[in-house]
C-alpha cells in the first residue's frame, strides 16, 4: 500500500539542499513512499535531482506578495489550493514551520505534521499542525531535516547523509578525466555583511593557480559580477562564468578539484556533490548550518568572526592533499 507524502520545503538554495538527506531517508525507511515536494518554481530543479521523489509541486509565493490582491495572482494562489486539496495525502510535513509554510500546509489534504513551539523559528505556526516533533534547535539544519523526517513518519537512522545526488557524479567523472582541472571559487553572497576582503581571496587564488587549477568565479546579479571581474582583474586562467540555472551549477561544481565559497547555497551544493569545500562564515554560524558531505569540508569563521587567511590556505591545502 502506498504511503502518500506531501514535503513542505520552499527554499532557499541552501536550505532545500539540505532537506535532500531526509528524503534519501524517507525513501529507505518506508520502501512504499510517494513523495511529492511543495517548492519555490526558483528552486524546483533542486527537488527534481533526487530520484526519490514523484512530483515537484511549484509555487510562486516570492512573485505572489509583491501584488498579493491582484486578479491573476488570487487566481493562481486557489489554483494552487484546489490542486492541493484534491491530491489526498497520508502526511503532510511542514520542514519549516514558518506562517508562510503553514499556509500552504493547510491547503493540503492529510495529517499536517510539524515542529512543536519550542522547536520552531516561528512558533505560532505551530498551532495548525495535527501532529507536532520536539527537534532541537541548536544542531546543524542537515540533522534537524533528517530527524523531523524520521519522528513524523516513525523511524529512525544511522547511517551518514545521502543527498542523492550521485547522477552529477557520474557525469563529472568523464568532465574531470577529460578537462583542465579547476577550482570553484564563490566570492559573493546576497548580503555584503558575508563578504571577505579582497587581498585575502587573491592569496587564495594565488595558492589554487601554484596547484595547477583555472579560476571559476560563480556570481548571480550584476553587481556579483561586476565585483568578482575585479577580484580576478587580468589574471591568467580565471574567468566569471556566465549565469546558469541551478542545474547547470551543479554540473560546474561536480566538475571541480575543490570549491572556496562565502556562506552561500552553491557552496553547501558543492559539498553536497561530494567535492572538497572550504567555506567562509562571518556573519553566519557553521553550528546550525555547517557544510556536509562526503569529501574534505571545512566550515571556518562564525558570526561576527571571520577566518584568517592562514585558516583558509591550510583548509586549502588539506583539501588538494
Amino acid at each position: 500500500m502506498t504511503t502518500k507524502i506531501l514535503i513542505v520545503r520552499t527554499s532557499s538554495l541552501g536550505d532545500l539542499v539540505h532537506m535532500l538527506p531526509a528524503i534519501s531517508d524517507i525513501a529507505r525507511h518506508v520502501p512504499d513512499a510517494q513523495i511529492d515536494w511543495l517548492v519555490e518554481d526558483a528552486f524546483a530543479q533542486i527537488p527534481a535531482w533526487h530520484p526519490a521523489v514523484n512530483e515537484v509541486i511549484p509555487l510562486a509565493h516570492r512573485k505572489w506578495r509583491r501584488n498579493w490582491w491582484a486578479a491573476d495572482v488570487r487566481q493562481a494562489r486557489h489554483a494552487l489550493e484546489q490542486d492541493l486539496r484534491g491530491r489526498h495525502y497520508d502526511i503532510v510535513l511542514d520542514m519549516q514551520a514558518l506562517l508562510k509554510t503553514v499556509w500552504f500546509t493547510r491547503m493540503a489534504t492529510g495529517i499536517k505534521h510539524g515542529l512543536d513551539w519550542r522547536s520552531a523559528r516561528e512558533p505560532l505556526a505551530t498551532l495548525f499542525y495535527d501532529v507536532r516533533h520536539r527537534v532541537e534547535f541548536w544542531q546543524p539544519a542537515v540533522t534537524r531535516q533528517r530527524k523531523l523526517a524520521a519522528a513524523a513518519l516513525g523511524y529512525s537512522y544511522s547511517d551518514q547523509p545521502d543527498f542523492g545526488l550521485q547522477a552529477f557524479e557520474q557525469e563529472a567523472h568523464v568532465l574531470r578525466t577529460h578537462e583542465t582541472p579547476y577550482a570553484v571559487i564563490m566570492p559573493s553572497a546576497s548580503r555584503d555583511d558575508k563578504l571577505w576582503p579582497v587581498e585575502d581571496w587573491h592569496a587564495v587564488f594565488d595558492l589554487l593557480t601554484a596547484n595547477g587549477l583555472t579560476l571559476k568565479l560563480l556570481a548571480g546579479n550584476a553587481s556579483e559580477v561586476k565585483r568578482a571581474e575585479a577580484l580576478i582583474g587580468h589574471r591568467a586562467g580565471a574567468m566569471v562564468l556566465p549565469r546558469m540555472d541551478l542545474t547547470e551549477a551543479a554540473r560546474c561544481l561536480a566538475g571541480a578539484q575543490i570549491m572556496v565559497g562565502l556562506d552561500s547555497g552553491l557552496t553547501h551544493l558543492s559539498a553536497a556533490l561530494g567535492r572538497p569545500t572550504v567555506g567562509i562564515y562571518k556573519a553566519s554560524t557553521p553550528v546550525r548550518t555547517p557544510l556536509v558531505g562526503d569529501a574534505f569540508t571545512a566550515s571556518l569563521g562564525d558570526r561576527d568572526q571571520p577566518p584568517g587567511r592562514a585558516s583558509v590556505l591550510e583548509a586549502i591545502g588539506q583539501a588538494l592533499g
